[in-house]
């Protein structure tokens, strides 16, 4: 696949840069927004291409990202009781796009940094050096190492998917 040169730098990239936090470019079809088609293209393991979900609790309050494999359902229960809360449900696409100004498929919680948010990443990350998140935009992952993206986002660990199962949709995320 020949690698596209993105125009501008993205403020993921700056805020890795700023922090001496070395990272990897990974562009793909900015048509794309399925991330295990995204991985499906790159010729990645499903398991290091993280999405980044918008959920918001029931009773109101700022929302929550959420980041999980590709390949992983995420499970609504799991991410209240992570955040504390009685209740969540995912932000529809255009609630989502609203609340962070980015577009579904461009989601990325380095990009979200300054709205301090709480940032869930579920707890298989912790078996990677590195795993490929949004940069921000559509077409631009980023490679970063774990610890660094729990550094950068204050992310907390949790166990917040499950492995789909043969009877579940798919689509999802």
């Amino acid at each position: 696949m020949p690698e596209k040169i993105v125009k501008n730098k993205l403020n993921s990239m700056r805020l890795l840069e700023q922090h001496k936090i070395p990272y990897e470019v990974i562009e793909f079809p900015d048509e794309l927004r399925d991330a295990e088609e995204i991985a499906e293209v790159l010729g990645m393991p499903a398991d290091i291409v993280y999405k980044t979900l918008v959920v918001e609790p029931e009773q109101g309050g700022k929302p929550i990202l959420v980041m999980i494999a590709a390949h992983r359902q995420l499970d609504l229960k799991k991410v209240a009781a992570a955040a504390g809360v009685k209740k969540v449900h995912m932000a529809a696409h255009k609630d989502a796009e609203a609340l962070t100004g980015l577009k579904v498929g461009g989601i990325g919680a380095l990009a979200l940094t300054h709205k301090n948010w709480m940032v869930l990443l579920d707890q298989p990350a912790m078996n990677h050096q590195h795993i490929m998140v949004s940069g921000g935009q559509r077409g631009v992952d980023l490679r970063v190492t774990v610890q660094s993206l729990m550094q950068l986002t204050r992310a907390r660990i949790a166990e917040v998917s499950r492995a789909p199962s043969s009877d579940d949709d798919l689509s999802q995320g």
